[in-house]
């Protein structure tokens, strides 16, 4: 009997064992999956980041829009992720030049090398910490975001859900809130302002910037108008 009740017990825990291996599986795979499906089409409801910003206090200004300004695409290309359309989810070459730095600079803070497509796919399933898990959930997640969407998808979800600061989620709140415009109609300052904050929203303004984010905005503008004339934004025209 006592060998009995022992090899239930032992059949209990590898009970467990699967149950918990099964959980696993269906939130590693057909759930995030099933998520990118379902959002290629429909718009985002809402992020993680955004509940935990509610959370926080700091609300949740957001609304999704279906026309954002080509200059605000262009721009983000250009401050964030030039080589957007011809890279498979992670630009390996700005992560060797960041990791060179590194090497010669240690005690700097590594620059960071995500790409377009890192950002949406962190932005829309993970929380805002730091860890080397959430990390390599962003790689698996970004992977899994390259063979669902097509790039303009990945740009276009990424403009609705970044966060620029204050609560302020998305191009369309973004524009009505700095500028008192919607994102459909932003000039090209206007946008490159908007690119020229993403690195850090919370301290930068794009309403009334400092000489630091004038200074990038210009460089911005210049470089807005090197993706149209190399093709850089081919994949999302």
């Amino acid at each position: 009997m006592a060998g009995i009740a022992k090899r239930g017990l032992v059949w209990r825990g590898r009970g467990w064992l699967w149950r918990l291996t099964a959980l696993l599986f269906i939130l590693l795979v057909p759930a995030p999956i099933a998520v990118l499906l379902v959002f290629r089409f429909l718009p985002v409801p809402a992020t993680p980041e955004m509940l935990v910003s509610l959370i926080q206090g700091k609300g949740a200004n957001y609304a999704w829009s279906d026309d954002i300004s080509p200059r605000l695409e262009r721009a983000v290309i250009a401050a964030e992720d030039q080589n957007f359309c011809t890279h498979h989810g992670f630009d390996m070459v700005n992560i060797n030049k960041a990791l060179q730095e590194h090497e010669r600079h240690p005690n700097k803070p590594m620059r960071g090398a995500s790409t377009i497509s890192q950002q949406a796919a962190r932005t829309l399933f993970l929380v805002p910490m730091r860890s080397w898990i959430r990390k390599g959930l962003e790689a698996y997640l970004t992977v899994l975001m390259e063979a669902v969407w097509p790039k303009k998808r990945i740009l276009q979800a990424y403009l609705n859900l970044v966060d620029w600061g204050d609560g302020i989620f998305g191009a369309e709140a973004a524009a009505s809130a700095y500028f008192g415009t919607d994102a459909g109609s932003l000039d090209g300052m206007q946008a490159a302002r908007l690119a020229a904050i993403l690195p850090n929203p919370h301290k930068w303004k794009a309403a009334h910037p400092g000489r630091y984010v004038r200074s990038r905005a210009g460089i911005l503008q210049g470089r807005s108008a090197m993706v149209v004339r190399d093709g850089l934004n081919f994949c999302v025209k």
